[in-house]
């Protein structure tokens, strides 16, 4: 199906679910939702590699490894310094907006974000998030809340990431780039990276879709796609989850009305 009824289909059911609480439904969904996971992480992303590998040997037999590399050199820092500023913009408002330092704050998720470096994995990442969140000074309550459901929805690093390679890709193709076409496509990136599973590589896989319909992708193209977006998804994975601390410190503040202080400071709220 299209990507625009497959996102539809999917609101309906959830929000249809949720309305006439159906167990049944929830229960099937529940396993289709194990099943697929499982699926991406046991038999897509270990095979990965080996297709990646293969793009690059096409690439090396037609000559292109030099302007491809060229080209995902400057994505890649492009990337970096886009994710510190989506970062230090998070801290800045929620520092802002409970008068604490927003440097002090991201040092304390800094462990979150190092983890994710290695697991690649929101979803593995919760209990360190968890943990450092507890630390900013955030009510345990929400923390406990908002963590879990932020790796699960909340993808800016992915999403930053998936945009610059998108880009990136289409002008190695000399494809055109228009700031309405840009806008269409990542306002619906943000709506399909909110069914994109915590795994390495999942939010690639459920942009293919978008990758096709609305900015015209051919398989070189998507296949490409995966290779650069692979390469340095740890990092998004980490902007992430880093940004999670400081949207639950955000949530906090609005729930409870009261600036949270450090945890260190042996103190709850101010």
């Amino acid at each position: 199906m299209g990507v625009m009824t497959a996102l539809l289909l999917a609101f309906l059911f959830g929000i249809g679910m949720a309305a006439i609480e159906s167990k049944s439904l929830l229960s099937m969904f529940d396993e289709l939702n194990v099943l697929i996971e499982k699926t991406i992480s046991a038999v897509i992303i270990p095979l990965l590699p080996f297709h990646i590998f293969g793009i690059f040997l096409n690439m090396t037999y037609a000559g292109q490894v030099a302007r491809v590399l060229s080209v995902f050199a400057v994505v890649f820092v492009l990337i970096i310094i886009l994710h510190l500023f989506m970062l230090m913009l998070q801290y800045t408002a929620a520092g802002a907006l409970t008068h604490r330092n927003p440097f002090r704050l991201l040092k304390t998720m800094a462990p979150a974000y190092f983890t994710a470096l290695g697991t690649q994995s929101s979803a593995a990442t919760i209990p360190v998030t968890l943990r450092q969140a507890r630390k900013t000074g955030a009510s345990e309550k929400i923390v406990d809340f908002t963590v879990p459901l932020f790796a699960t929805i909340h993808l800016s690093g992915s999403t930053i990431t998936l945009t610059s390679c998108a880009i990136g890709v289409m002008l190695m193709n000399g494809m055109s780039v228009t700031f309405g076409g840009m806008i269409g496509f990542i306002l619906m990136l943000g709506v399909t990276m909110i069914a994109a599973p915590g795994v390495p590589g999942g939010a690639v896989m459920a942009a293919i879709g978008l990758l096709s319909s609305m900015l015209g992708f051919t398989e070189p193209m998507l296949a490409l796609m995966i290779a650069l977006y692979m390469a340095q998804d740890s990092f998004g994975t980490a902007t992430n989850v880093t940004g999670d601390g400081a949207l639950a410190i955000i949530t906090d503040r609005f729930a409870t009305g009261k600036a949270a202080v450090p945890v260190e400071s042996g103190t709850k709220a101010v």
